[in-house]
């Protein structure tokens, strides 16, 4: 698994730079707008102290900290904690980033108010490993799980992808889907069973919520429909 881990740690550090344009361009349109409806509607009221797992180039760090919450974003690649806190500096934003793996997480139990995460799971060696320090991290009687991700387990990124990247990245991108456990399951709905095992007091799920958050036509998007989970402990 070690040797996994590397493999998609190389990979995210090599789509860094361009990842981050697109995140950008993401926070600059009516894309981020939505996203922060999504967070209003079903984040607890107050600041909150939030963790955002995969936080890649910042995206969700960004507009949880513009909406005045407490971010803590991690991430396995080290280039992309660099975009990330590049982006928020720019922005006038501030966030904590750190290098750490999100299936074994250096915080106490129930330090977190929400754990947020965003196109993650579907790469992740142990995701069972995951939902249970997620879970671990958040807070009693109303901590939050959203899981934003997506069902690539039967699809073929060389079909789907509409992200201008390399043919070899493309490859590659294939080779660690097909190398993942969790490829083999049909989600979302084996995520909300797996929580539901977790003892979670609620999970619910939308199976796509592409049409309301992915409506800007310059980021090229992928044609997999991206589903949510929510899990209140």
């Amino acid at each position: 698994m070690e040797q996994l881990n590397r493999r998609i740690e190389a990979y995210w550090d090599s789509r860094s730079e361009n990842l981050s344009k697109t995140r950008r361009l993401e926070l600059s349109g009516v894309d981020s707008d939505a996203w922060e409806a999504i967070f209003r509607r079903n984040l607890p009221v107050g600041r909150l102290k939030i963790l955002d797992v995969g936080t890649g180039a910042g995206f969700f760090a960004a507009i949880l900290s513009k909406m005045g919450h407490e971010v803590t974003g991690i991430d396995m690649s080290a280039k992309m904690l660099r975009e990330a806190e590049k982006n928020l500096r720019k922005m006038n934003l501030a966030a904590d980033f750190r290098k750490m793996n999100a299936q074994t997480l250096d915080f106490a139990s129930e330090t977190f108010d929400a754990v947020v995460t965003r196109n993650l799971t579907w790469t992740l060696p142990d995701v069972k490993a995951a939902y249970r320090e997620w879970h671990r991290v958040l807070k009693r009687n109303g901590g939050i799980l959203m899981n934003f991700d997506s069902d690539y387990g039967e699809k073929s990124f060389s079909a789907c992808s509409r992200t201008k990247i390399s043919a070899e990245m493309v490859s590659e991108c294939d080779f660690i889907k097909d190398s993942l456990t969790i490829s083999t399951k049909r989600r979302p709905f084996w995520d909300a069973g797996f929580l539901e095992g977790l003892n979670f007091a609620s999970v619910t799920l939308d199976e796509d919520i592409s049409g309301v958050v992915q409506r800007d036509s310059r980021c090229n998007y992928d044609s997999v429909p991206l589903f949510a989970v929510f899990a209140t402990k």
